[in-house]
């Protein structure tokens, strides 16, 4: 729950950071200028639409610090990945050597060998099947959906 007192704090430094008074930030943000005295007076508290006008028109304002006061004004940068990085990240696989292993310098870099069924025993299971046009079909090992939001989901069927 967001402290009405706690945000207008957090609102008045964004005035004092931006050295704006409470008419020009609210028509600024595209709001009327009761709305604003209203709000900093805590007789309303902010709508949605209010603090996403802020966010929209300063950047600089974090939507967690400015609802709960967690994180920093103005925000920091954050590294942005692409998806497929993020994806790529999430499925690698993880390799643990210990100073005992010996491991051959020369033969680092050279080619491994890929037997798909030493390295999975279902695929000893999964049969190649002929549509109607006489062309191999393969069985569907998994679906996966990507959203717009970074997040993705996976079906086995």
């Amino acid at each position: 729950m967001v402290n009405i007192d706690d945000f207008i704090k957090r609102l008045e430094f964004i005035l004092d950071y931006y050295g704006l008074n409470a008419s020009s930030f609210a028509d600024k943000i595209g709001v009327q200028r009761s709305s604003m005295s209203h709000l900093l007076s805590g007789r309303n508290k902010p709508s949605l639409d209010f603090v996403m006008k802020i966010l929209e028109v300063f950047p600089e304002v974090d939507l967690y610090w400015i609802l709960n006061g967690i994180g920093d004004f103005p925000k920091k940068e954050k590294i942005v990945t692409s998806k497929k990085e993020n994806y790529l990240e999430i499925n690698k696989p993880i390799v643990t050597l210990s100073s005992d292993d010996n491991l051959d310098v020369q033969d680092l870099f050279s080619e491994i060998d890929t037997d798909e069924k030493k390295m999975n025993p279902l695929s000893n299971n999964v049969e190649n099947k002929l549509t109607n046009s006489g062309k191999i079909e393969d069985e569907i090992e998994r679906i996966v959906l990507f959203y717009k939001n970074g997040t993705f989901k996976v079906y086995i069927p």
